[in-house]
């Protein structure tokens, strides 16, 4: 059996997937997304924090808290945020919608939405094409799934494994999009994992919020929260595998891995698909007092704006990175028990310029696709990684014409 990922979607038992073109923005793709979830499924959320989250996000956190989801409905091209009541009237007439059409409860309906801020919902496009959404719903539309949801991606991000518990398959499949407004303070822009696992709410609960922290919530792209951040994971409790009811089994703690390791993979993929982005930068940051003070200093150095255009002018201009260490706040940091490295390059010893290091050696590594930016603090057995991106001319070519 398999544990290896891959980017062609298998089919989740319980799990159906249908699109269609409602002319949201573009009239050319689909840009609908209905998911079906077979009776008895498990479903659990993170969103994002930012206090002007978007209609269909108090919609869906309120469902979840009422009701066990059958349904979630994704649309592209608007964000249905800074809407105002309109915006929260509209969120809940899309659920009407889905359970009108699909016989269900309108609280078993999850509406998600992405795109332009600060728009009117177009209710009545995404209504009349729910019929051909739902006529679509088929177990192996993963691929054309991750295309709908997209907005400024360029690719669709897809991740796949199949692994074994107590001797019987298990299978995740997981998708996302997000591009730009990238630095999420619980998950990416849009995320869906789904597994056939038999597991109960609170360990598939625990396992999401684990399993979020070192993939979508250590990355950043721009330093942009989004007003539509959610990730959702979804249990059909289809598999033979027996039902995990805690969070210290060797089963949960092998899908936990497994689901893990999908969200990485699909954390790494949006950062690597960062609006404009031509490198993926790996920021570690070792010898930290703690976890969170190394995640403090990788992201300072990830979300500054100097270092991220240095990054994309392949310069290694070193000052601009001991600059942001110097500014994360960090209480009496003792500059000279800092080191610097661009990969396996030393730039910085005990505060200062490492005497062997030369320029040409920190100009090979910046030109490579991708590397590591390494800076040891000397203040404890801590670390983080944070995955960034470079900051180009075409990321601010594609945020100046967003909406034109």
């Amino acid at each position: 059996m398999s544990t290896s990922l891959s980017t062609t979607p298998l089919a989740i038992d319980g799990v159906r997937l249908g699109c269609a073109q409602a002319g949201i923005k573009q009239s050319d793709r689909d840009d609908l997304l209905l998911i079906e979830l077979a009776p008895g499924s498990q479903c659990v959320a993170a969103f994002t924090r930012n206090a002007f989250c978007a209609a269909p996000v108090v919609v869906a956190r309120d469902h979840l808290n009422e009701r066990t989801a059958r349904y979630l409905l994704i649309n592209s091209g608007n964000a249905n945020a800074g809407t105002g009541e309109s915006g929260h009237r509209t969120a809940l007439e899309c659920c009407h919608a889905v359970a009108a059409l699909c016989g269900c409860e309108s609280c078993e309906v999850l509406p998600f939405s992405t795109g332009v801020i600060g728009q009117p919902l177009p209710v009545a496009r995404i209504t009349a094409a729910l019929p051909a959404a739902r006529e679509a719903l088929r177990s192996d539309g993963w691929s054309a799934a991750a295309r709908a949801i997209m907005t400024t991606d360029t690719l669709p991000k897809i991740r796949s494994t199949r692994i074994e518990i107590a001797g019987s398959p298990v299978t995740i499949t997981g998708i996302a999009k997000g591009s730009g407004m990238i630095c999420p303070d619980m998950a990416t822009m849009l995320a869906y994992i789904a597994t056939d696992a038999a597991i109960e709410p609170e360990p598939l609960q625990h396992l999401l919020e684990s399993a979020i922290a070192p993939s979508f919530n250590a990355i950043s792209v721009d330093g942009d929260t989004s007003t539509n951040d959610a990730c959702v994971l979804i249990a059909t409790c289809q598999a033979a595998a027996p039902r995990i009811d805690d969070s210290t089994s060797e089963a949960y703690r092998l899908l936990h891995d497994a689901i893990t390791q999908v969200c990485i993979e699909l954390a790494r993929d949006i950062v690597q698909d960062g609006e404009g982005a031509t490198k993926l930068v790996s920021v570690t940051i070792c010898g930290a007092a703690s976890h969170n003070e190394a995640r403090q200093v990788g992201y300072t150095i990830a979300h500054s704006p100097l270092v991220k255009t240095a990054l994309f002018a392949s310069d290694p201009n070193w000052g601009r990175i001991l600059a942001a260490v110097g500014r994360a706040g960090i209480e009496q940091l003792d500059i000279q028990g800092v080191s610097l490295f661009l990969d396996d390059v030393q730039i910085v010893a005990h505060g200062g310029l490492c005497d062997s290091y030369t320029e040409e050696a920190g100009r090979t590594v910046m030109q490579r696709d991708a590397f590591t930016i390494r800076v040891e603090l000397g203040r404890g057995n801590e670390s983080a990684t944070i995955l960034t991106c470079d900051l180009s001319y075409d990321y601010v070519k594609i945020n100046a014409e967003y909406r034109t």
